[in-house]
């Protein structure tokens, strides 16, 4: 996984483009080195021969043609220039003098500078004059070593190149690997805050580098996010705990005046409004004690295999008559026994808000199915119903406290329902997806697989 993302990394890509620049650069300046080495090497061969015919001439201008055969014979016997090739011919190509048997058949140039074969399979490069009297005059060198140096110092050059190419390869690929593993650590990490919360921290390898510091910036960062969000939950919590006792005494209070005599019808109607919108705020504040306990308490603690089937009946049946009141149907599919490990009584207070709100939420007469099933990827509990579902936009948000659609303010409620359940979902390590069930909502929660040794704990 960490190559793949290597493989697709910008910060590859960018190496990858430098080394493309860099690579260019490199092979433009052996290319240089090259046909410099190269060029140097055939020139000055090529003064050699040059300097050994301008001889030749002086000598046949003092000496004429019995001077110069003379000359050709004693260089050729004494291969004065190494690898020499001498010819001297008649204008017919006749041989006069020289090491070589006669004129060379490809050799077409009568003045200037030619290359041609000797056996066996040798390469000449030779300087051809025509003299006064039609005779021809080659002064040559075997470059077959010269070619072979240039082939070696090409051979290196592409070996060094190559050698460039494939180190920076590596190092681009290794230097990536390391780049993205860091940046891979900060994304598991961001994505582990996203689904338990704010209590995971990048992880720091000592380095000291500007890794590191980012690592240590980040969870500074986190640290004062995770101080003021506790900072508010515990107002919150603070309030609603605090609240509970005075607005229990003034309930307790107003039952007294609804109870006692000489209070008139309307006085009753009153006060009986009154008490209503008190037990909603107290309900309200037990919702919020109740999520405030829950994301504080530690999954390991109390866990145990429930049988989220079971579960399923026994919500069913608790709001069966509330399903009944609307003429909605209320059913339960799927096998019999799904076990998962957790808290059965916040499943149960998880499964009934979902199903308190499909029944609320969907139509008269409506259909209202609680299904239950195991998975690969771990067990499943499924609420759906056909009312008017969440707009997609909104689905993310129903899960924050208090949130509500526009549309439900109509209907009894604090907006804490789907908070309970999210709080529930992420202390079972479970995920919460909302899917269109066409028509209406489904909810599904999806929990994962029971460890290896926990499966053999008695269902509760």
């Amino acid at each position: 996984m960490l190559l793949v993302k290597t493989l697709r990394s910008s910060t590859l890509r960018l190496a990858l483009l430098a080394i493309a620049i860099f690579g260019a650069a490199v092979i433009g300046l052996f290319s240089y080195v090259y046909g410099s080495t190269a060029s140097f090497v055939r020139s000055r061969a090529d003064r050699a021969i040059t300097a050994e015919q301008a001889n030749f001439l002086r000598i046949y201008e003092s000496a004429g043609r019995p001077g110069l055969i003379a000359a050709i014979e004693q260089h050729a016997a004494e291969q004065r220039l190494a690898g020499g090739e001498y010819l001297l011919a008649d204008a017919s190509g006749a041989r006069l003098a020289g090491n070589l048997p006669g004129w060379p058949a490809p050799l077409a140039t009568a003045n200037g500078w030619d290359t041609f074969s000797v056996p066996p399979g040798g390469e000449v490069r030779a300087a051809v004059a025509t003299l006064s009297d039609g005779s021809r005059l080659l002064v040559g060198q075997t470059v077959d070593d010269l070619d072979a140096f240039a082939r070696k110092i090409e051979t290196a050059l592409l070996m060094g190149i190559a050698l460039i190419f494939i180190l920076a390869a590596v190092a681009s690929v290794s230097v990536t690997r390391r780049t993205v593993g860091r940046i891979e650590a900060i994304n598991a990490t961001s994505r582990a805050i996203m689904q338990s919360g704010l209590g995971e921290r990048i992880p720091m390898r000592g380095t000291r580098d500007e890794w590191d510091q980012l690592a240590a910036n980040l969870n500074s960062m986190l640290d004062r996010i995770e101080g003021l969000v506790g900072q508010v939950k515990q107002v919150t919590d603070n309030v609603a705990h605090d609240l509970r006792t005075p607005l229990a005494r003034m309930r307790g209070r107003l039952e007294k005046a609804y109870s006692a005599q000489g209070a008139t019808e309307h006085e009753r109607a009153l006060i009986g409004d009154t008490l209503a919108d008190l037990d909603g705020v107290l309900r309200m504040f037990s919702s919020l004690t109740r999520i405030s306990q829950i994301e504080a308490n530690d999954r390991s603690e109390g866990a145990r295999p429930v049988d989220l089937a079971e579960i399923a009946r026994a919500v069913t049946e608790l709001f069966d008559a509330a399903a009944e009141d609307k003429g909605s149907r209320l059913v339960v599919t799927g096998e019999d026994a799904v076990r998962v490990l957790g808290d059965r009584d916040l499943l149960f207070d998880a499964l009934s808000n979902l199903v308190d709100n499909a029944i609320k939420h969907g139509h008269d007469g409506g259909h209202v199915s609680v299904a239950v099933a195991q998975c690969e990827a771990g067990n499943e509990l499924c609420v759906a119903d056909d009312g008017p579902g969440i707009p997609i936009q909104e689905r993310e948000h129903v899960f924050k406290r208090f949130y509500r659609l526009e549309r439900s303010r109509r209907t009894s409620g604090n907006g804490l329902g789907l908070s309970l359940v999210a709080a529930v979902a992420r202390l079972h390590g479970a995920n919460v997806a909302m899917e269109d069930n066409a028509p209406g909502l489904k909810v599904r929660i999806r929990f994962p697989p029971i460890p290896m040794g926990a499966a053999g704990g008695a269902p509760t």
